[in-house]
């Protein structure tokens, strides 16, 4: 159904829910904004209202707290929706990051949406984007999958749907099986590159970078501690589909793919795309080195 917002309207009748990011470590990550929204609502729904306490007292927040999370959010989810008709401001956090990506919220925004409340997002920490920029894997595209299943068979179907990928993919994994998914990882993905990161903005932040065969080797020798992100670089094997993946590309934009993104000679290159197009080498040759 359409719908149109506009977040700052004055004199809306039902209330707003502010979508607020908490740090995934250092607290000196909390946005100022993020703080001045905490203390003016009327209720803040947390993930773990123990943290969320924790974080409130820091910055001397008295704000009520209520409980919102996965086993709870169908009751809890009906209060909070009640008091946003009522024309209460709500803002819902997480335990770290921002709520609803891999952690509750999803329903409430949708259900506030449905009710016509204005639903507003404030820009802040996320584990999976800190970890990204600072991978070394390529960030212009990526595919972020979160936590995958607990479940050895459906994990593995998962992974076997995310190996045509060509972008860098993002997941994350908590210690006690984090082994056990790099070896699914290296038996359904292959040994490509990756990234472990952990304690982010901490004090003991750390990167573990190599291929899945090394990183999985260091699993083995070292105490494994902390939420994990986990970044796997996408597929270097070209779609077999009946529709080429090089099919919107000129014959020189095909050749210098190969030598820009697949480090080929320029020898090396002009074979793979007369091979690809069923062309003969001097053919390409010639139209290539006539630009």
């Amino acid at each position: 159904m359409f719908s149109q917002q506009k977040s700052f309207e004055e004199n809306h009748v039902t209330g707003k829910l502010y979508i607020v990011p908490t740090p995934i470590g250092n607290l000196e990550d909390i946005t100022f904004r993020a703080l001045r929204v905490l203390k003016e609502v009327d209720v803040i729904a947390a993930e773990d209202t123990r943290q969320t306490k924790k974080l409130l007292n820091h910055f001397e927040i008295a704000t009520p707290v209520v409980s919102y999370h996965e086993h709870n959010k169908m009751t809890s989810g009906k209060k909070i929706m009640e008091w946003l008709l009522e024309g209460k401001q709500i803002a819902l956090v997480s335990d770290a990051g921002i709520p609803a990506i891999s952690d509750p919220g999803y329903e409430l925004v949708v259900d506030a949406i449905r009710a016509n409340c204005i639903v507003i997002p404030l820009p802040g920490a996320n584990a999976a984007l800190t970890a990204l920029i600072a991978s070394g894997l390529p960030t212009e595209h990526f595919y972020f999958f979160g936590f995958l299943n607990r479940n050895k068979k459906e994990k593995r179907k998962q992974l076997e749907s995310l190996v045509h990928i060509r972008d860098t993919m993002i997941f994350y994994e908590a210690p006690h099986r984090l082994k056990e998914t790099l070896e699914m990882m290296y038996e359904v993905l292959g040994n490509r590159r990756a990234v472990l990161s952990r304690e982010l903005t901490k004090r003991f932040e750390e990167f573990i970078r190599g291929d899945i065969e090394s990183i999985l080797q260091w699993t083995k020798e070292n105490e494994i501690r902390g939420e994990f992100c986990v970044l796997v670089e996408g597929t270097r094997e070209e779609s077999q589909s009946k529709e080429e993946w090089w099919q919107n590309f000129s014959l020189i934009e095909h050749v210098d793919y190969y030598i820009n993104e697949k480090q080929l000679t320029s020898k090396e290159a002009i074979k793979q795309t007369a091979r690809d197009r069923n062309m003969t080498k001097r053919e390409v040759y010639q139209e290539y080195h006539g630009k």
